[in-house]
């Protein structure tokens, strides 16, 4: 067995390329936190997108307490971990914390093995359907049609996603403008999402959902908060679009409670506690008859999805994969609608220090 050495956080921000939005939120830049384990001569890493208070809950609360653990029991670390979030609570930056070390351990006894983690864990696919995911509100025409003309015609991604409920829903006019031109650029043939971040209020996202349908949009993400399970499970029942949450889950108890209100879970990797508990969500989900789709975080999802036998897809979000892109060597680039794990060991991604020191921030 192999002795866990070393835990190690850093932040890093990274500006945007351009202002990004949606219909609660604003930004023009993006931390990645990102957690090294050592053991056994090797670095394993996991990262997770949030404030650099992530970085102080691995060193100063998880660190201390698994470091000396044996790095191939990597559930029994998750144990200890989680009980050292008792009193600091769960969800949220400990939460996120959690998941950046979790997937660092996957990724470091992988690597032991000379294995490639989705081998690993049990494939049971060997690539991953991804969606094309931007569509900022902050977009305009050029910059929309740009980008999905991109991820259509020039990487053949077969379904994308633009964000909608602007300014919290009061500019439905423009998210009508923009989902008619979004279903102009990629025509009849590509399956066309939406994701309004809570935006509307219940009767008005049931509205929207019956103008949606004129477009054909296939997939209503958080048409309203994600807390308001009851408003979700309202707006489901009203339409024929599958409505959709869970990327601010941070527990197995949320997503039992979330499963009977949604008709596919969104689960992020980086949030949720990691590679351990997101294979336990696929399995509650699959008991209620739902598929997963895995939220943003491409290089961190792509090795678990695999081995989720009820897979829908995996979000292919602009911001993080650009960064995946600057900061890790290896990050695949889809074909045909799908991205394949690399053939190397643990998730394949190998961290750049020099490019990453620039955007240093803890």
């Amino acid at each position: 067995m192999t002795k866990l050495e070393a835990v190690r956080a850093s932040a890093y921000t990274i500006p945007t390329d351009a202002p990004e939005g949606d219909g609660t939120f604003a930004w023009d830049s993006t931390t990645l936190v990102l957690v090294e384990v050592v053991g056994g001569g090797r670095t394993g890493t996991g990262w997770t997108y949030g404030s650099p208070a992530c970085a102080t809950v691995v060193t100063h609360d998880l660190a201390p307490r698994i470091e000396g653990h044996e790095v191939e029991d990597v559930v029994g670390c998750w144990n200890v971990m989680r009980a050292a979030l008792r009193n600091i609570g769960r969800p949220g930056v400990a939460g996120m914390a959690l998941s950046a070390v979790d997937c660092a351990l996957w990724d470091l006894k992988a690597r032991l093995l000379d294995m490639p983690l989705h081998r690993l864990l049990g494939a049971v696919h060997e690539s991953v359907p991804v969606y094309g995911s931007g569509g900022f509100t902050t977009y305009d025409e050029r910059q929309l049609t740009e980008q999905l003309s991109g991820w259509v015609d020039g990487q053949g991604i077969p379904r994308v996603k633009i964000k909608i409920g602007e300014s919290s829903g009061t500019v439905e006019d423009r998210d009508r403008r923009r989902v008619a031109q979004a279903r102009e650029i990629v025509g009849q043939s590509t399956e066309l999402f939406v994701d309004a971040n809570g935006g509307y209020t219940v009767g008005q996202a049931q509205r929207v959902a019956s103008w949606l349908s004129a477009y054909d949009v296939k997939w209503f993400e958080e048409p309203v908060s994600s807390d308001d399970l009851a408003g979700l499970r309202t707006v489901r029942d009203q339409t024929t679009i599958d409505v959709t949450a869970g990327e601010y889950g941070y527990d197995l108890a949320y997503f039992q409670r979330l499963c009977p209100v949604v008709d596919c879970v969104q689960a992020d990797v980086t949030r949720c506690g990691g590679i351990t508990e997101l294979l336990r969500i696929a399995a509650l989900a699959e008991a209620h008859g739902l598929q997963l789709s895995g939220h943003c975080a491409p290089g961190l999802h792509l090795a678990p999805l695999t081995a989720i036998p009820n897979l829908r897809h995996l979000e292919w979000f602009h911001d993080h994969t650009r960064i995946e892109s600057m900061l890790f060597e290896g990050l695949p680039t889809p074909s045909k609608g799908a991205a394949t794990p690399p053939n190397a060991p643990g998730h394949g991604l190998t961290w750049l220090p020099d490019a990453a020191a620039k955007y240093r921030v803890s």
